[in-house]
């Protein structure tokens, strides 16, 4: 895997996170306000920055599904993960398990170039 790839994953990792807790934190939580208060403002706002999030979730998915040559079922499976509340962290540690095995792959072949 080159560096391109691994910095793609590493993009989508920063953010699947943050995308994951907008949903339950943001919106939940100023859906709960809203109701239980006059503060009806909020709710635009937190929506706004709970899409923000989520596209730029999906372009990052994208840029790893074009550099990273994933199959179908697996973009599908963490664009699935963006949907569900807290989805992005069951995805992020899957992320994390794939970016150290990318590190170690290039590791190890660099190191057989060196030797060679």
């Amino acid at each position: 895997m080159d560096i391109k790839t691994a910095s793609a994953l590493h993009r989508l990792r920063l953010i699947s996170v943050p995308e994951a807790l907008s949903f339950p934190a943001l919106l939940i939580f100023g859906s709960v306000l809203s109701r239980i208060s006059d503060i009806d403002y909020l709710m635009m706002p937190l929506g706004i920055l709970h899409g923000i999030l989520f596209v730029i979730y999906a372009v990052f998915l994208l840029d790893v599904w074009n550099k990273a040559k994933w199959p179908v079922k697996r973009v599908a499976l963490f664009f699935l993960l963006a949907l569900l509340p807290f989805g992005g962290l069951y995805g992020d540690k899957l992320l994390k398990r794939e970016e150290a095995d990318s590190v170690m792959a290039a590791r190890a072949r660099r190191e057989a170039a060196n030797a060679a």
